[in-house]
């Protein structure tokens, strides 16, 4: 019976997967930690442990990730691949990540993301995507930012950035958008206008200077007029080095409460226009017929007066003949 068991055992780690620390790595099975700092990996190890929460990957050489590059780590919370050489990240490379809540991605090469890369993780609190050469983010990303604590975008070729993706930013506590050329023209008048509410609530951010164009260089989004965008932002000003913004809109009311009070004001006038109208109608058509009536009774009684005058003198005739005869 006791070499049944052992051989049952024997068996059972022979036919179990093997999840043993990757000899690159140190693992702590307590803390489920698994740390492979610098240790010059070009990619990211197998057979990690399927119960990791925290990986850490930076200061190695990793240029890209591919497809569920973290299948075998499902549980993941924490996940660092800063200081590497990630120049591409596979659509689905985070598949599968549903409770990662940091993911580091700080000082590497990117230059864009696919607006699919976080579509399945709804938890993800702290993200940091400083020091790469990234031109924007697809707007289609907010869905998965709306748990954001923590942005990170600092030291980018960022020039602006979508108002969708601004406007699902609703808990965000800091946010880091220095180093990146804005393009201070009327069309980053969002970002300053969402800064604004921003900062009222209570949220950090370190500062926004103007890069573009050169009358605005190195001046505080936050402090410039409003007016200078709109004198700014058209064309001409500067030799035309200032690009066409949105057509102009037509003057729109001050308010809401005063467009609706104008439309109301609009309304009940027309329709006190309409109504005279209308009653200047029937009253005409009345006037007419009554004058019609009257004309009609008029000529009657002109005929009816004839009439009789005819017969009178008739009379008036016979009369004296009469009398001659007797």
């Amino acid at each position: 019976g006791y070499y049944l068991a052992l051989l049952c055992v024997l068996l059972s780690l022979l036919l179990s997967p093997c999840h043993t620390c990757p000899k690159e790595c140190v693992c702590n099975s307590n803390t489920k930690v698994v740390d492979c700092r610098g240790r010059g990996l070009y990619d990211i190890p197998r057979r990690l442990h399927p119960d990791t929460q925290e990986l850490y990957l930076q200061d190695n050489r990793i240029r890209g990730l591919g497809s569920m590059a973290f299948r075998e780590i499902p549980l993941v919370r924490i996940l660092d691949l800063s200081n590497n050489s990630i120049t591409s990240i596979s659509a689905s490379a985070l598949l599968g990540l549903r409770t990662l809540q940091r993911l580091n991605l700080a000082n590497n090469a990117l230059r864009e993301l696919d607006k699919r890369l976080l579509g399945p993780i709804r938890s993800l609190s702290h993200l940091d995507l400083s020091h790469n050469s990234l031109w924007g983010l697809p707007g289609a990303m907010a869905d998965s930012l709306r748990n954001l604590s923590h942005l990170g975008l600092a030291h980018n070729r960022l020039t602006r950035l979508d108002r969708s993706l601004l406007e699902a930013l609703g808990r965000l506590d800091s946010l880091t958008l220095r180093g990146n050329p804005w393009r201070c023209d009327c069309q980053l008048i969002g970002l300053k206008l969402w800064l604004e509410t921003y900062l009222f609530k209570g949220g950090v951010v370190d500062e926004v200077l103007c890069s573009q164009p050169e009358e605005m260089r190195d001046r505080d989004l936050q402090k410039v007029p409003y007016q200078l965008f709109h004198a700014w932002g058209g064309a001409g000003g500067g030799g035309g080095s200032l690009p066409e913004c949105e057509p102009k809109q037509r003057p729109r009311p001050v308010n809401l409460r005063h467009a609706i009070a104008t439309v109301i004001i609009t309304g009940v006038v027309c329709g006190i226009v309409c109504l005279m109208m209308l009653a200047a109608a029937v009253y005409g058509c009345a006037y007419a017929a009554i004058m019609a009536k009257y004309q009609r009774e008029l000529k009657k009684n002109e005929e009816l007066a004839a009439a009789q005058g005819a017969d009178h003198a008739t009379a008036d005739e016979k009369e004296p003949l009469e009398n001659a005869i007797a």
